[in-house]
């Protein structure tokens, strides 16, 4: 892998502002375009911009695979794991062949839809 690329904050803020002018405010564009400003503001605020710079020079690697944590067979079941204290924010998790990603939410875990690859017809899971 390479290395680490430096986010420069106010290059990405100047073309998603350059490219929110194109579209009306409150459409789904300019929506989408001020969400992503707003999640890199808020990396940058705590202080991140270098973990998320490794994150993603990580996801562009063509050698990244995505480690499939835990297989389930029904969603009952992957939510009893949850509830065991086992499941961990951010694991990437299979249930009946889909994807799934733990994410903790304010006082719980939950399961957030995530395909793997080869729901979206590549293959870069790692079982």
């Amino acid at each position: 892998m390479s290395k680490t690329p430096d986010v420069n904050v106010d290059d990405v803020l100047e073309v998603l502002g350059a490219e929110s002018q194109k579209h009306a405010r409150g459409t789904r564009e300019w929506n989408a375009l001020e969400t992503a400003a707003f999640c890199l503001l808020y990396v940058q605020h705590l202080g991140k911009l270098k973990d998320f710079a490794q994150y993603f020079q990580e996801r562009l690697d063509p050698n990244f695979k995505i480690k499939v944590e835990r297989d389930f067979v029904t969603r009952d079941e992957a939510e009893s794991w949850l509830k065991s204290g086992d499941a961990e924010d951010g694991m990437q998790i299979r249930i009946d062949g889909k994807g799934f990603l733990v994410v903790r939410l304010p006082g719980r875990l939950t399961l957030l839809n995530n395909p793997l690859p080869e729901e979206l017809g590549t293959d870069d899971s790692e079982d």
